[in-house]
């Protein structure tokens, strides 16, 4: 490797301190930092790079080399990355392919080992990890934490197995995450003393502050759905070594425009201390989970970034192992590995659905649950009322915005289980995806029974992906990897999953990010009520109505 020197304004966050001056890095590490007497005017800043620390790379529908190829451009060198998605669908083999691909190139994936496959014992998955499948992940160098807990339900009452996986991260030296959204008091205490040591589920400050008192450290979600920053940014004036930034699912598009980099600029603009910032975004991940990624040290990893300033947060420059990967907004040097559909994984077996498998038969007048969707969250409300009715079955009615949604079994033919969901917006035909968090079966919400049977069907047909379909119009967007991912150039996903989103927008959809949102509808442990494809589930009741 080449030895070379960067000159600007240093920031040294842990010291707090900012001098002019230039560093030399050979070797990929950094072998000097030399402090300047006659700083230079308008001279952009050098800090160490930014660090997602916690993103379902899925959720990107990229797999993890074109992952890599837009996030590094926003200065973020590091992730710590729950592949908890792929897993649900093909077990240790999807865990195994995202860790060789991610090696494909310059950029520092931690993978953590999931803990909940499947999520719950109420959806039909594609896999199941035991204690010993997870052993087995946690002793390789590549796996770095136990990914979030979940099931803190069978933490609280000491489920065997999900002690089990604790008890081997926590004696082999490896943080345990979080997933407690609401839980407060002497269950949230419970699950703390079980060794589990993050959260990026809350929603309010009380609830957060509340974690943070009991020594949980906190990450600062802002996702394509999820976005928690404005509720909880002023909690890092005075916890600024037990708080990290994250996206947890951001899809291409979010990706192309902004990562960590945003947050900062956002942070700053509140009036944050711009170290209590930097630490957030920087420090305190490789602190927690013990990544190899330096921190702006000599003999550190030479991964660093160039940005103008410290307010914008625009990002000229990203080194990681003193390898320039990013300049001026674009990716440097041929470093992506393409793969070929057929060298991908999957697990899709079911066949296609007819109009009639959508029926839901209602007859006299009493009211049926109704989910509420909630723009940019993940929680939804749960709600009752009385169903529009055509020939004994209820169906949509989008007059007052009460659509069909349904959640089709992936992995083998069974019934369709169906309900009905408020705030889509949807006026005309149906979109669907194999994107179903986190059993990822085929969800769908439409305007009528045709237009939901055939937009399923145009999913099964590719064996997974995304579709728009209504005004005599379809898009698609293939995902032959798992279902989750495509092979293809990120950019060019990017652009065609924005088109997919305006289509959405077309048909009436009024939120923000309808499939990501689609996307959630079917996760069971976050509450109040949502959709598996064995039915409508109570979350705060745990249990299938």
């Amino acid at each position: 490797m080449s030895t070379f020197k960067v000159e600007g304004n240093i920031v040294d966050i842990t010291k707090r301190n900012i001098f002019f001056g230039e560093i030399e890095i050979e070797g990929g590490k950094i072998k000097s930092i030399h402090k300047h007497d006659d700083a230079k005017e308008n001279m952009h800043f050098i800090l160490p790079g930014f660090i997602d620390s916690h993103v379902h790379i899925e959720s990107s529908m990229l797999i993890p080399s074109e992952f890599a190829r837009l996030a590094v451009v926003h200065g973020t060198v590091a992730t710590i990355s729950d592949p908890h998605e792929i897993a649900n669908v093909c077990g240790i083999e999807g865990v195994e392919f995202m860790i060789e691909n991610g090696n494909s190139v310059p950029f520092k994936f931690n993978f953590g080992a999931p803990s909940c496959v499947p999520a719950t014992v109420f959806e039909t998955a594609g896999a199941e990890l035991n204690h010993d499948d997870v052993e087995s992940l946690l002793k390789r160098p590549e796996i770095k934490y136990l990914s979030e807990m979940m099931n803190f339900p069978g933490v609280i009452y000491k489920d065997d197995e999900v002690l089990q996986k604790i008890a081997t991260a926590h004696r082999l030296g490896k943080p345990v995450d979080g997933h407690a959204p609401g839980l407060r008091g002497d269950a949230l205490q419970q699950y703390i003393h079980a060794g589990i040591s993050t959260d990026h589920e809350c929603f309010t400050a009380e609830e957060a502050l509340d974690k943070l008192q009991r020594g949980m450290k906190i990450l600062i979600r802002e996702g394509s759905a999820a976005k928690n920053f404005d509720a909880l940014i002023d909690l890092l004036h005075d916890w600024p070594k037990m708080i990290m930034f994250c996206s947890d699912d951001k899809h291409p598009d979010s990706l192309v425009e902004n990562h960590i980099n945003a947050l900062c600029a956002r942070a700053v603009a509140k009036g944050i201390d711009v170290f209590h910032v930097l630490r957030a975004a920087c420090i305190n991940p490789v602190h927690h989970y013990k990544l190899d990624v330096g921190q702006l040290h000599i003999d550190d990893a030479a991964d660093f970034i160039v940005i103008e300033d410290l307010k914008d947060f625009k990002v000229k420059q990203t080194y990681i192992d003193g390898i320039l990967v990013a300049h001026n907004g674009r990716m440097v040097g041929d470093w992506i590995t393409h793969i070929e559909a057929e060298e991908s994984v999957n697990h899709f077996e079911c066949s296609l659905k007819k109009e009639t498998d959508f029926a839901y038969p209602y007859s006299g007048q009493q009211e049926i649950p109704l989910i509420e969707a909630l723009d940019g969250q993940l929680i939804t409300r749960k709600l009752s009322f009385l169903p529009k009715v055509i020939t004994g079955n209820a169906v949509s009615d989008v007059d007052r915005d009460i659509l069909k949604i349904v959640v089709v079994n992936r992995y083998h033919d069974a019934p369709v289980a169906v309900s009905f969901v408020k705030n889509f917006g949807l006026e005309k035909g149906a979109i669907a995806s194999s994107v179903a968090h986190d059993s990822h079966n085929i969800i769908a919400v439409g305007a009528d029974d045709q237009s939901i049977c055939d937009a399923v069907n145009l999913v099964i047909k590719e064996t997974g992906g995304v579709v728009a379909l209504g005004n005599g119009k379809e898009e698609v967007l293939p995902l032959p990897v798992a279902g989750l991912m495509s092979t293809q150039n990120g950019y060019e996903i990017a652009e065609r999953y924005t088109s997919i989103d305006n289509f959405a927008k077309e048909l009436g959809s009024t939120l923000v990010a309808p499939f990501m949102t689609l996307s959630f509808m079917a996760l069971l442990v976050i509450p109040h009520l949502k959709l598996s494809d064995k039915g409508l589930f109570d979350g705060d009741e745990f249990k299938l109505i």
